[in-house]
């Protein structure tokens, strides 16, 4: 889920360094911004090779994997089928609607079994029960992430998109000291380890469908490496986001998989629950009412990118973004000359 921190406005963020665009643009004009400002969406993995000297063949031959040499895999063509952590509410069951819109077959999931089944429903009401299917999973428990994978593909057969999107701050906006142990693990264990065990039953599946796949990992206020005081640990666990994902890519390279890819997702300030409940301080309404979007806005753009990725045929990583950093100044600039966007979601003191 996409969260923002509300900082205050400094020389810094007057230096453009990036182009509209989704996939190719690093800026960032904000701390409050949701990984404007991660790394490079791509990774050169050749220096890396050379610097640490692997052995592509012995590391390739010591690697536990299916891939499917190129004559017997299959080519992934819509519509698709999409798997989303954390997509009963929010932006999650956005992108969900948006998929199903677009003609694809989706899988959510959800801790809560009363918020899958209402989503369920309301998704078979508007698209069709054959396009859409709901179970519960606890993305930090290793078990149900795999019964997870075994129930899609016993109603999709494979995962051609998987998203992670599940994540937590605890619906907690304080100082670490004064953070609890219990808002601590709620964050670090759903954020960190529950991204690590999807990513890797992700991959682990992929592997073993002639197609292939793309897996998403969303990124949050933090990713850029920017403060994010009030949610320290969430903005610490969105860090690794971006690491993690640099990691894996890494590693598929190393062990010459040309079919599953990871990639980076940045939906930027999205006007959800977990944004809003932190809206509690005039700066925050301010920068919520210039940036913020529905998620209903931000998922339009994002599944079409995403879709876009496979459609395409690309093998490359990327890093695909919403609220790019032209866009930020460029919504900025027209609040302070022209006082737009003032009250669009809070009134503003």
């Amino acid at each position: 889920m996409a969260c923002a921190a509300f900082p205050t406005l400094a020389l810094s963020l007057l230096r453009p360094r990036g182009l509209e665009g989704g996939q190719a643009t690093r800026a960032s004009p904000l701390p409050l911004l949701a990984g404007l400002d991660s790394l490079n969406q791509t990774t050169d993995l050749s220096e890396v090779s050379s610097r640490r000297n692997f052995d592509r063949k012995s590391w390739t031959r010591r690697a536990i994997r299916a891939e499917f040499p190129p004559e017997e895999r299959e080519p992934m063509v819509p519509p698709y089928n999409v798997l989303i952590t954390g997509s009963t509410k929010g932006i999650g069951y956005a992108l969900a609607k948006e998929f199903l819109r677009a003609g694809d077959n989706v899988l959510i999931c959800s801790r809560s079994a009363e918020r899958v089944e209402s989503a369920v429903q309301n998704l078979n009401e508007e698209y069709g029960e054959q396009h859409v299917w709901g179970t519960v999973c606890d993305v930090r428990v290793g078990k149900e992430v795999k019964e997870l994978v075994a129930f899609a593909r016993e109603k999709m057969k494979y995962v051609d998109i998987w998203i992670n999107n599940a994540g937590s701050n605890a619906y907690s906006y304080k100082p670490l000291a004064e953070t609890s142990d219990e808002d601590l693990m709620e964050v670090v264990t759903t954020n960190t380890l529950g991204l690590m065990i999807c990513c890797r039953e992700a991959i682990n599946l992929m592997l073993s469908q002639p197609r292939g796949g793309h897996i998403f990992n969303i990124d949050g206020a933090g990713s850029d490496g920017r403060p994010t005081p009030r949610f320290a640990a969430y903005g610490a666990t969105k860090r690794s986001v971006v690491h993690l994902t640099k990691s894996l890519q890494a590693e598929l390279q190393m062990q010459d998989v040309k079919n599953v890819m990871v990639h980076n997702l940045s939906p930027g300030m999205v006007t959800t629950d977990l944004l809003m409940s932190g809206a509690t301080t005039k700066q925050a309404k301010f920068f919520i009412n210039i940036l913020a979007e529905p998620p209903e806005v931000v998922a339009e753009y994002l599944v079409r990118s995403v879709r876009s990725v496979p459609t395409s045929g690309n093998q490359k990583p990327t890093y695909i973004r919403f609220l790019t950093g032209l866009k930020a100044y460029s919504q900025i600039f027209s609040r302070i000359a022209f006082g737009a966007r003032r009250n669009r979601h809070l009134i503003e003191d």
